[in-house]
């Protein structure tokens, strides 16, 4: 369908309003069971229990379209070998800022139109630039978001170092409040990160510390910026407690007081201020010398080519980036909103915590929006492995900074080059992206 066609503004007015949830099941193939309809095919909510609760959900925005999710690889060759063969089965899609920007300029529709006609809903300027995927066109609308930050317990806020603002850290600042808690505790450190088998430590480095010490995660790796962030993370990790490598998920030891500050995904952390919320704060991330650098899982809901229904693929993505739609996700699936929105009370005591202080992230003047890796599909996790390995060598071991990242990048830019994919934020785009 033409863009001019998908700029009706009749397609935009409100969708009613349903009761029945839809029964569509997950799957992770091209399948789906239950009533029929539009197909929305989405990455997201694959666990069982969270996609029954986005579909109860959608059944009251859109009980004609049924909700079905597939993983990663599938996901892009089946919206590209649809629409390459002109038979396309799905009337919309969803997924993460990298399922979809690699579809973009061939196998989505244009949603510029769209989007202007969504009016201005709060979007953060940063996340309506990457719905452009490098283009001049937008290819899908923002949809949802998660982050990672700080969890602090008033044990550990009493030791913050005199004049310091919890919600304006430097790491400068955030090293001498860690080295500062553990001398009031006896010599035994009050800080934990995830550095477990299944933690999400290596998203600190690509998303938190690189940028902010360096202004990148990929072109930077290498640079002098980048020893003396690995430097930094070694004075960090000495005042870390020992069983940090044991902790996948921090909100446990947090609630235990094993550990009483923590970085993490949102989700992980969730649990931890629930018996006692007036003692905890969550707070953005530190800064370094190029800005606040964060970490966001950005999800979006696109169009394919040859849609089954582009009129109602375009009435739910109008339905779903309303306010309180976002509201309704945050409270079913832990998502926090894409779109400009006020969190209500009534939600977890953590929920309204870690709103503040993705906020802050967001609109700090010198916020440094990161992604996860784009573009790499299966080979991702060899990406995450650079990253794992090099913390391993400098920070666990002791290796000499400069030729583990030379060794390192060596790796990194081999992946690179097999795939030819360009760079994701904070770097700036190339053809291909390389280490410099």
């Amino acid at each position: 369908m033409a863009a001019s066609g998908l700029r009706r503004r009749s397609v935009l007015r409100a969708v009613g309003i349903g009761a029945a949830a839809l029964s569509a099941a997950a799957c992770t193939g091209f399948s789906t069971t239950g009533n029929g309809g539009m197909l929305f095919l989405s990455t997201q909510f694959r666990p069982a229990d969270e996609a029954e609760r986005f579909r109860g959900l959608l059944g009251k925005i859109a009980p004609e379209v049924s909700y079905v999710t597939i993983e990663e690889s599938p996901f892009a060759s089946q919206v590209r070998s649809q629409v390459v063969a002109r038979s396309t089965q799905i009337g919309m899609l969803g997924g993460l800022h990298g399922d979809i920007a690699p579809l973009a300029d061939g196998y989505l529709e244009d949603l510029t139109g769209l989007l202007a006609d969504l009016g201005d809903r709060g979007w953060p300027a940063a996340y309506l630039q990457l719905a452009k995927a490098g283009t001049d066109r937008t290819w899908y609308v923002p949809w949802a978001t998660a982050s990672y930050v700080l969890a602090a317990h008033a044990d550990a806020l009493e030791h913050l170092p005199p004049g310091v603002d919890a919600t304006s850290l430097t790491y400068d600042q955030f090293l001498d409040w860690a080295i500062a808690a553990r001398r009031a505790n006896g010599n035994r450190p009050m800080l934990g990160l995830p550095a477990g088998p299944k933690g999400l430590l290596h998203r600190f480095t690509q998303g938190y510390l690189l940028p902010s010490f360096t202004g990148g995660q990929i072109t930077t790796f290498r640079s002098n910026e980048a020893v003396t962030a690995w430097q930094y993370f070694r004075e960090l990790w000495a005042n870390c407690a020992g069983a940090s490598t044991n902790y996948d998920f921090m909100q446990e030891p947090l609630a235990s007081g094993e550990v009483r500050m923590a970085w993490d995904h949102v989700v992980r952390l969730v649990h931890a201020p629930e018996h006692d919320p007036q003692n905890w704060r969550m707070l953005p991330a530190p800064r370094g010398e190029h800005g606040l650098g964060y970490m966001a899982v950005i999800t979006g809901l696109a169009i394919p080519k040859g849609s089954t229904d582009p009129e109602l693929a375009q009435r739910t993505i109008n339905a779903l980036t309303r306010p309180e739609a976002q509201i309704e996700l945050l409270r079913s699936n832990g998502f926090f909103p894409a779109v400009g929105a006020t969190i209500p009370d009534g939600l977890p005591p953590a929920v309204k915590l870690e709103a503040d202080a993705v906020y802050r992230q967001q609109q700090a003047p010198d916020a440094i929006l990161s992604l996860p890796p784009v573009g790499l599909g299966q080979r991702e996790g060899e990406v995450s492995k650079v990253f794992k390995d090099s913390f391993r060598s400098i920070v666990l071991d002791g290796a000499d900074i400069r030729s583990t990242l030379d060794q390192q990048a060596g790796v990194l830019q081999g992946i690179l080059d097999d795939l030819k994919v360009p760079c994701w934020a904070p770097d700036r785009t190339a053809d291909v992206c390389r280490v410099e």
